[in-house]
């Protein structure tokens, strides 16, 4: 994979800045710090963070700044990023310019973060999930590519005024669903195309408790663990099926609660979530699959992987199945009290013979440096940003079906219903 990601490097043309990239968000997917140092997760050092640094040392970004709500967090952020990076990864440079100011507070220091960059720079989006609309909007509008955590927005409505807004100020929105370029999901997608029409497909995703000590602020109340977990397997189903003429058509959603509330997190936060979805193939109607996708954040505290991940994928001419909570990978540490497994395809933490850092070829590294690598193209005059939507990467047009099915499994919760998914015949997606 460290091969497939570095032969696509795009290097900008003659005269042309760097792309400049500005970070929104400054937790623990971008640097790793959750207010009281390093994340217990398996991202203690980030990774937003850690690899646009890595980028920049390759030469492929050029200045790098973040915005979060609260600059007293700066100081604390840097020390963090200065110990646990930059004396770890052979002295990388971890700089950045930050806003807002390190004594002051303000909700929407994205805003002049972006107006200090220029057309044609990028952002990534690390927030909360109902901030992610109005962050990306003004970047676009601004002429400012935009990498977006998922899932993209919460809304039908959202999701397709942004494509509209990208594609009047000519910009590439692109959602980090970083499993698409899993190897083995990645493989899998590929032996699917030859094993006839969709059938059934069945999912599971879950993290340890402790994981909503991390979202407790958030947790059942601007988002829930279906838009948070179940957005991974949803949208590679759909990039297995989508180039067939498959698309959702109804969702019916279930929720258990109880044991997050009784932890502490907002009385509407539910534990698990399963969303019955109902596939039909555009060019023969008759044909019907179902997809299943459950998705937990209360797994035992102890369970030894970060991540319980797997599916099962079943056609006309054949199946497949992939578990990939433990990789055959494991390691007793007494520190810990039991068995681990890691998951290093994600994120390889472990520096190069060299010391430097070492993990290009994880599957979350290449998820960045794809969105980087069109950027640069895009600027460079090689590619336009429709080109990047015929290829399989997870663009804002590409990663529609995802917002729908997950905006009508959080209605037919809600409401108590099946939800209906209708898409007209210009192309307008409607939830009924």
């Amino acid at each position: 994979m460290a091969t497939e990601a570095l032969k696509s490097v795009v290097v900008p043309a003659s005269g042309q800045g760097k792309l400049n990239v500005l970070m929104v968000g400054t937790g623990e997917y971008t640097t790793g710090f959750v207010g009281t140092g390093g994340s217990a997760s398996d991202k203690k050092v980030g990774v937003v963070g850690l690899t646009l640094f890595d980028l920049r040392r390759r030469g492929k970004v050029g200045k790098l700044s973040m915005a979060g709500t609260n600059g007293t967090k700066y100081p604390a952020i840097r020390q963090h990023l200065e110990t646990n990076i930059s004396k770890v990864y052979n002295g990388l440079d971890v700089s950045f310019e930050s806003y807002p100011s390190d004594d002051a507070k303000d909700p929407e220091a994205y805003k002049a973060a972006i107006d200090a960059l220029n057309p044609g720079d990028a952002i990534t989006i690390f927030t909360p999930d109902t901030t992610h609309y109005p962050i990306a909007l003004y970047a676009i509008e601004r002429k400012i590519h935009v990498l977006i955590t998922k899932p993209a927005v919460k809304t039908l409505e959202h999701h397709q005024a942004l494509l509209e807004a990208a594609k009047k100020h000519g910009v590439y929105v692109y959602i980090e669903h970083h499993k698409r370029f899993d190897p083995t999901y990645s493989d899998a997608r590929h032996k699917a195309q030859k094993l006839g029409d969709f059938n059934y497909f069945y999912s599971y995703m879950s993290q340890p408790k402790f994981q909503l000590e991390t979202f407790k602020a958030w947790a059942g109340i601007d988002s829930d663990i279906s838009y948070y977990l179940n957005s991974h397997h949803i949208d590679i189903c759909d990039s297995m099926v989508q180039q067939f003429g498959w698309v959702p058509v109804k969702v019916a959603g279930s929720a258990a609660k109880g044991i997050a509330v009784g932890l502490g997190c907002n009385d509407a936060t539910e534990d698990t979530i399963t969303l019955l979805v109902t596939w039909k193939k555009k060019s023969d109607p008759s044909k019907v699959a179902t997809g299943v996708y459950t998705a937990s954040w209360t797994a035992p505290q102890k369970a030894g992987v970060h991540s319980n991940q797997y599916f099962h994928y079943l056609a006309e001419g054949g199946e497949i199945r992939i578990n990939q909570a433990k990789r055959g990978y494991d390691v007793a540490d007494d520190s810990a009290g039991q068995l681990q497994w890691f998951n290093p395809f994600y994120m390889k933490y472990s520096p190069d013979e060299e010391g430097n850092f070492n993990g290009q070829g994880g599957y979350g590294y290449i998820s960045f440096e794809k969105f980087v690598d069109g950027c640069n193209a895009i600027n460079a005059g090689q590619l336009k940003p429709e080109d990047l939507d015929t290829r399989p990467l997870p663009t804002l047009k590409n990663t529609i079906a995802t917002t729908a099915i997950l905006e009508a499994g959080r209605r037919s919760i809600d409401e108590g219903r099946e939800v209906q998914i209708q898409v007209t015949d210009d192309g307008v997606w409607k939830l009924i």
